[in-house]
């Protein structure tokens, strides 16, 4: 990051490798409060006023929770704008973008991304692909390791124009295509499934199973056609396939 020059760059890894720890001490009273506050230790002490990085670490002990991946580039905005020696403005930054980036977050990284990575990798296990597990890892982790990464830097050079960055990715719609993969990749997978499961019986099944995974496919592009949630189609055809692979 050539352009987050202000803070020591070594200062800087260092908060961004903290935040990726900030799940690591959750806790059902204050959230990712105590992972947040860890987290901005480094640049806190760089300060080298005590008294005022004790304060600055109560503040951010308040209660604070948004999606995981999406703390990073909240952590790099608060950085900046600590910095900057306004508090009330980083309070007031962090307090601002919690529940939006949460419910940004939540929908595509665990209702979309995770769902349809998974399918992907159940398929190719269902097919005896050893290295289905590292499909599931090449699939998902890029995306919220370049989130996190990418978010934590650019937040930190935007400071409190840091929501530019998340809405210039524009993750609701990402969302959309991705469940429509998604639905196209668990109808294969129930064909799959289906074909293993009666070829366990002893008789052949590939016209049957490609049939059911058209009637699969058909039946969720009805469903998302009356108003019937993506979510509920993933579920429930993760249901049925586990049904069937028995």
């Amino acid at each position: 990051p050539a352009e987050a020059e202000r803070m020591n760059r070594s200062v800087l890894w260092n908060i961004f490798l903290r935040s990726l720890t900030i799940q690591a001490s959750f806790n059902f009273t204050r959230m990712q409060s105590l992972g947040f506050a860890f987290a901005l230790v480094p640049g806190t002490r760089r300060a080298g006023d005590p008294r005022g990085a004790a304060g600055a670490l109560k503040r951010h002990l308040q209660v604070f929770n948004t999606h995981p991946y999406l703390s990073a580039p909240v952590i790099g905005a608060v950085a900046r704008v600590e910095e900057e020696g306004d508090a009330a403005a980083a309070d007031h930054l962090k307090k601002a973008v919690t529940g939006p980036y949460a419910a940004i977050g939540d929908p595509f990284f665990w209702g979309a991304l995770r769902p349809f990575s998974s399918a992907v990798a159940v398929m190719l296990a269902l097919q005896g692909y050893l290295a289905a597990p590292l499909a599931f890892v090449a699939l998902y982790d890029p995306a919220h390791a370049w989130v996190r990464g990418r978010g934590f830097f650019a937040a930190y050079r935007l400071g409190t124009r840091s929501i530019e960055f998340i809405r210039a990715l524009n993750l609701p719609a990402v969302t959309g295509r991705i469940r429509y993969a998604s639905l196209v990749a668990i109808g294969i997978l129930a064909a799959v499934a289906a074909e293993a499961g009666w070829h366990s019986w002893g008789f052949s099944a590939e016209i049957p199973g490609k049939a059911t995974a058209l009637a699969v496919v058909v039946v969720c592009s009805l469903g998302i056609r009356r108003g019937i949630s993506p979510v509920a189609i993933l579920y429930g055809a993760a249901v049925l396939c586990m049904a069937l692979s028995i």
